[in-house]
């Protein structure tokens, strides 16, 4: 990345956004911004920010993402994940920056065996995913030059996570019951900021040609695929001294014995077939993925 690119991170204090930060720090000027600067929900503050910061890489790492909390407020999940994402590609577009913007496996409805690709139908189950997938078409409908990657079952050293839900619950409990028959494919925040870092490198070089080339959606998780269940006794088999050398016993149970206000997809696995092809880009394995970040967190 040249010296001359200016970066602008919203959501900066997020699981992603801390990754992101590590990702693009260097001799290029980096704002990161949390929600107390520019407010999601608040579409002046969001105008003004990127006014002021005049950047040519704007990537979003900011979302609502209470699943749960969005069937009873739907409106707010699409003021942030909708209408937002349309103002900053609204302002890239008249800076002639790059948009990075983040999507969700939770825009499919699950109901296939094989992994979903980016040319099917979308048809999401809950509120949540359909901010998501609102956002998307925002984006698509800009006209700025963009790039929206498809990620599943985000997680990190920070912030609000499955694995830092684990690791707390595993120190307070002997026994845990998780969701067996939901599949997807854990994705780390350190392997979605160095994949992006990648490929926003790529894209400004000018290695994958013009925009018209590479502009448009990509999944973007890593690769294998695991129950919620399956990814628990793998976190617990690697905790270690995270957990006192502690082993938590976990019983799988079906989603019908864990019902909650949102529905989830049975098979979230995302195809990443498309983003290899175009960028050469491919994340760790999910097992390796945990590893990397087990090893932070011990650090």
């Amino acid at each position: 990345m040249s010296n001359e690119q200016r970066v602008l991170i919203l959501g900066g204090a997020g699981q992603l956004g801390l990754e992101l930060q590590r990702s693009f720090a260097g001799p290029h000027p980096l704002v990161a911004v949390d929600r107390a600067v520019a407010d999601l929900a608040v579409p002046d503050q969001l105008r003004a920010i990127v006014r002021r910061v005049q950047p040519n890489v704007i990537l979003n790492a900011a979302a609502y993402t209470a699943v749960d909390r969005a069937e009873t407020e739907p409106e707010v999940a699409m003021a942030i994940n909708a209408r937002a994402p349309r103002i900053l590609a609204e302002e890239a577009r008249s800076l002639h920056a790059l948009f990075v913007h983040y999507s969700t496996d939770y825009v499919f409805d699950g109901s296939k065996p094989e992994p979903w690709t980016e040319s099917e139908v979308p048809r999401p189950l809950n509120a949540y995913g359909a901010s998501k997938l609102a956002g998307e078409e925002a984006v698509k409908q800009s006209g700025c030059r963009h790039l929206i990657f498809r990620t599943s079952w985000v997680y990190g050293p920070h912030g609000k996570n499955f694995l830092l839900t684990m690791l707390r619950l595993g120190r307070e409990r002997e026994r845990l019951t998780v969701v067996d028959d939901q599949i997807g494919a854990p994705t780390s925040s350190l392997e979605l900021a160095r994949a992006t870092k990648a490929i926003v490198d790529g894209v400004l070089q000018g290695r994958f040609g013009d925009a018209e080339s590479w502009t448009g959606l990509y999944n973007m998780t890593c690769s294998g695929s695991v129950s919620w269940c399956g990814f628990a006794q793998a976190i617990f088999a690697r905790a270690g001294k995270l957990l006192e050398d502690r082993r938590p016993e976990v019983t799988p149970i079906p989603s019908s014995d864990y019902p909650t206000p949102a529905q989830r997809p049975q098979n979230s696995v995302l195809s990443n077939a498309r983003l290899q092809e175009r960028f050469g880009v491919e994340l760790a394995p999910w097992e390796q993925a945990l590893d990397a970040v087990m090893a932070r967190l011990r650090a």
